[in-house]
């Protein structure tokens, strides 16, 4: 960078939507930039599950990093992966990916921000993730996108060459938001996409089951929107299990209170874990793995390292934990790139605090929930106010059109246009896990309470 040597350096681990907040923050600011990341595009999470129910290509909610960022002249990009610290030295420890050879080079910094995100966690059961994957990222979106439409195309052929297959029953792991979302997507596959393409299949009778450990679904919304939003499910055909706890996952089938159910997919969206990078720090951390920071976000002893998003944990000052939620993550980052700034010119820091702009769920064609502050809304117009917002925080107008675009069109046509299997079919029912002899299951009513209730 010319001119850079002398500027301070800052180094940001992560390209999420703190890292990318805390680079625009800082960007042709009097400091030298960096950032890394192990991908080379950032990912607009909130839309990942309609990449994985083929309303959407992943390339429509990515954006490259690097064009992001680029009319920032002191910012630099890395494509690479940070592996560890040296606080002492200040340096960040990076995979060394040109030789292969497992040696580690060292980035220095005067500042660092670390926002490198979270995993699904399995508590403890990293086994079931073969048979069960979650959704984080661009790769996991497509590996579910490849089992949910596997599992239509192997049972039109089953029933092609045997004259009858097997029963089609989703299982989704989970009542939070991406549960929720990824449930009431694929109930929309199965009775409205995908119901006049196949012939010898009747996809409307596919069993999509949603289960959730507690009482009930959405659980940071207010008691009555989650109702609300459980009888949106239940319209669309989901079957809601309430108190549900998952006990085991094997092929093909899940263990549920005390109960085995056979499915033909099943998908985890419960649990997080913060970025192993943030006990690399030495720092304190929740049991989810979350750095407990100052509250100016930075750990203890090191008043130049900051952590942000899903990584950090700070209560607010009602007592309840930050959310892990993008809006956090940037205000975050805003808040440590100011008191950096602050640092240059000799002010005092201020504490960050957050600003809760509501929280939003969407179930299915005209049912979503919203809640800002005292303002509760559920049905069409929360639906609305789901897509105006999701379109405004998309990264870059080509994505913009390109997304509202294929949202126009599955509105009225009711089609998914990026339904793409990869991989050889064979393989491919290796993957889904589906399994020979699968009894069947008898038809629930919709509106069943609990997995206790089922009859086998």
């Amino acid at each position: 960078m010319n001119n850079g040597e002398n500027k301070p350096r800052v180094v940001i681990i992560g390209g999420g939507f703190g890292g990318l907040q805390a680079a625009k923050a800082l960007g042709n600011k009097p400091f030298r930039v960096t950032l890394i990341d192990r991908k080379n595009h950032h990912t607009f999470q909130p839309l990942l599950y309609q990449v994985a129910t083929a309303v959407l290509s992943p390339g429509e909610i990515a954006s490259p990093i690097r064009r992001i960022l680029h009319r920032y002249k002191n910012v630099e990009v890395v494509l690479g992966e940070a592996v560890g610290f040296d606080l002492d030295k200040q340096v960040v420890k990076m995979q060394d990916c040109a030789d292969h050879s497992g040696e580690c080079s060292e980035v220095p910094y005067d500042y660092l921000i670390v926002a490198a995100g979270s995993r699904h966690s399995y508590f403890g059961h990293d086994e079931w993730e073969e048979f069960a994957p979650g959704l984080k990222t661009i790769e996991d979106a497509v590996e579910i996108r490849r089992r949910v439409l596997l599992a239509f195309e192997l049972a039109e052929r089953d029933a092609l060459l045997t004259g009858e297959h097997e029963p089609l029953i989703f299982a989704v792991v989970g009542g939070g938001p991406t549960g929720v979302e990824l449930a009431g997507a694929i109930a929309g596959i199965a009775r409205l996409a995908l119901s006049k393409d196949f012939k010898l299949i009747d996809t409307t009778k596919s069993r999509v089951m949603l289960f959730e450990g507690s009482d009930r679904i959405l659980n940071t919304f207010a008691p009555e929107l989650s109702e609300k939003a459980k009888k949106q499910l239940e319209d669309l055909g989901v079957e809601v299990h309430l108190n549900s706890l998952v006990k085991a996952i094997e092929p093909g089938k899940l263990q549920v209170n005390d109960q085995w159910l056979e499915c033909s997919v099943v998908l985890w969206a419960t649990g997080v874990a913060a970025s192993p990078l943030g006990k690399m720090l030495g720092a304190e951390t929740d049991r989810a793995g979350r750095v407990l920071v100052n509250p100016d976000l930075t750990i203890p002893n090191h008043r130049n390292v900051f952590v942000i998003g899903d990584m950090a944990s700070l209560k607010m000052d009602d007592g309840k934990p930050v959310p892990g939620v993008a809006p956090a993550a940037m205000q975050m980052a805003e808040n440590a790139a100011a008191n950096i700034l602050r640092d240059r010119h000799g002010e005092e820091r201020v504490p960050f605090k957050y600003n809760d702009k509501g929280s939003m769920a969407t179930i299915g064609r005209n049912k979503a929930i919203a809640e800002i502050g005292k303002i509760k809304l559920s049905g069409f117009i929360a639906w609305l106010v789901w897509i105006f917002l999701h379109v405004i925080w998309l990264i870059g107008f080509r994505n913009r059109l390109s997304v509202m675009s294929e949202w126009v069109w599955a509105y009225f046509t009711r089609e998914r246009s990026a339904r793409l299997i990869t991989g050889d079919a064979e393989d491919l029912r290796d993957a889904t896990r589906f399994i020979e002899a699968r009894p069947e299951i008898p038809a629930q009513p919709a509106k069943e309470k609990t997995f206790a209730e089922v009859k086998r």
